[in-house]
């Protein structure tokens, strides 16, 4: 991993019915609506945070 290297992370599903830390995880990334796209560095946390929300969440490099 590189300092450059950039994440787009779009979320594809709705909080709604799921586990409040999957909620909280994704209030933290900074997603607040469907198929709201985010940029962050790409970084062990940033990571963690998406293994917890994978299933909400698509990865784009």
């Amino acid at each position: 991993m590189t300092k450059n290297n950039k994440l787009k992370i779009r979320q594809i599903k709705s909080p709604i019915g799921y586990k409040k830390k999957a909620k909280s995880t994704l209030t933290a990334l900074g997603l607040k609506k469907i198929n709201q796209v985010v940029e962050h560095n790409d970084t062990p946390q940033i990571r963690g945070m998406l293994t917890v929300v994978n299933y909400l969440v698509r990865i784009e490099k």
